[in-house]
């Protein structure tokens, strides 16, 4: 097979959201050689796939598709002069370069510096446990998307969506653009995942949705033809033509992992500092590779903000890592990220920890040095909502060390 040796100054792997802002803003910024790979044949990850707004307002201060936001994406790309290749995997990264696989052949990218943006994905069936029969018709959202949006083709006619995320409405949304009437939404926790005033609507469009609920097992023999339900101790059966899960985003971690880069058990995501940095000193990461989930736009800031720290690291160089005090999850945290963080004025491309909860939870948001308390705040919120804490405002401790975030429920 052929292999082509190619030389960049910065090298992305994705092209998602965060993947473009990245790659677009570091030509911007005036590096000269920028090389994104994308696996599939298209770039613009999971937006690509959602024919319905709002996407854009961040970016271009305008409500579009997705489909026409992934589009002006890379257009700003290209026109920058960023070299787009897709149909490229990437099989490993290491120090300073990058291998990956093409139908033209195998590439090797040779770069100072290199960003993963690989994004998230949905968590399937089989690592839900959902037990039952194997019939067609059972999918997550991005591949109902592409079924509709890409393929112009309906997978099913009346479903059942299981997941009260973002993405969960998003998928309704699809739904409705294709004529299919899910005939219910299921939610395992008690509370819609979503903010309000999105989770309204299922009730809009005449949706029922069960709070407390799980999908026990899915009958049918060539296609979906019912779910039972359970709701405490008791159970029923809806009779529908699929079943969608959605949500349960995990990061798309396995090229870190394989790579040899420092993971974080929690978010599932590699272990980064304030700068986006890995524990590779020439890899950075960002976007939903980082945590799973947050927004395209939230995920095109972050890139461009990555990009930064990468044109700061070429430039001038970043500060030492030996001083750096790593943040660890405690009681009531589901995840912390930037993992590490350390002391000086350098613009953050992260400047907040960024923090998730497993359940609902209500008293003090408490961030301590052993049994010593060096920063708290008063907390109600709900599990998987967005809460920020900026870095500046932590005193932090004059020698390295590890802090833990935990919460002091009432």
């Amino acid at each position: 097979m052929v292999e082509a040796i190619v030389e960049a100054d910065v090298v992305v792997v994705g092209g998602g959201p965060a993947g473009l802002s990245a790659a677009t803003a570091l030509k911007r910024l005036g590096v000269a050689r920028v090389i994104l790979l994308e696996r599939d044949s298209v770039v613009g990850g999971i937006p690509r796939h959602c024919g319905h707004s709002p996407f854009g307002m961040r970016e271009f201060q305008r409500i579009l598709s997705g489909t026409r936001y992934v589009a002006r994406l890379e257009a700003e790309a290209k026109e920058a002069g960023v070299d787009i290749r897709t149909r490229h995997s990437v099989l490993s990264v290491s120090e300073g370069e990058v291998s990956a696989i093409s139908p033209d052949g195998r590439l090797r990218v040779q770069a100072s510096r290199i960003v993963l943006a690989t994004g998230a994905r949905e968590t399937p069936r089989s690592a839900r446990l959902v037990s039952g029969e194997r019939p067609l018709g059972v999918l997550n959202t991005a591949a109902l998307q592409a079924y509709v949006h890409l393929q112009k083709l309906v997978p099913f006619k009346q479903p059942v969506i299981v997941g009260t995320e973002l993405v969960a409405m998003s998928a309704l949304l699809t739904c409705r653009s294709a004529g299919i009437r899910p005939v219910a939404v299921v939610e395992p926790n008690d509370r819609p995942t979503a903010r309000f005033p999105v989770t309204l609507l299922p009730r809009l469009l005449g949706v029922p949705l069960h709070y407390g609920t799980t999908i026990d097992g899915i009958g049918g023999k060539g296609r979906v033809s019912d779910v039972t339900i359970r709701s405490g101790t008791q159970t029923r059966t809806i009779a529908c033509d699929g079943v969608l899960f959605t949500g349960a985003f995990t990061p798309e971690s396995a090229l870190a992992r394989m790579s040899g880069l420092a993971i974080d058990d929690a978010s599932g995501g590699p272990v980064v500092d304030a700068f986006g940095r890995t524990s590779s000193a020439s890899v950075f990461a960002a976007g939903n590779l980082l945590r799973p989930v947050e927004t395209a736009g939230w995920c095109w800031a972050e890139g461009k903000r990555i990009a930064a720290s990468v044109f700061a690291d070429i430039r001038q160089g970043l500060p030492d890592r030996e001083r750096t005090i790593r943040i660890r999850a405690g009681e009531g945290i589901k995840l912390v990220m930037p993992q590490e963080i350390s002391r000086g004025t350098m613009r953050l491309a992260l400047p907040d920890l960024q923090v998730r909860l497993s359940t609902k939870l209500q008293g003090t948001l408490r961030l301590s040095l052993k049994h010593n308390t060096i920063w708290s705040r008063a907390i109600d919120s709900a599990p998987e909502r967005r809460i920020l804490i900026p870095i500046a405002g932590i005193a932090l401790p004059d020698e390295a060390t590890d802090l833990t975030l935990s919460v002091d429920s009432q």
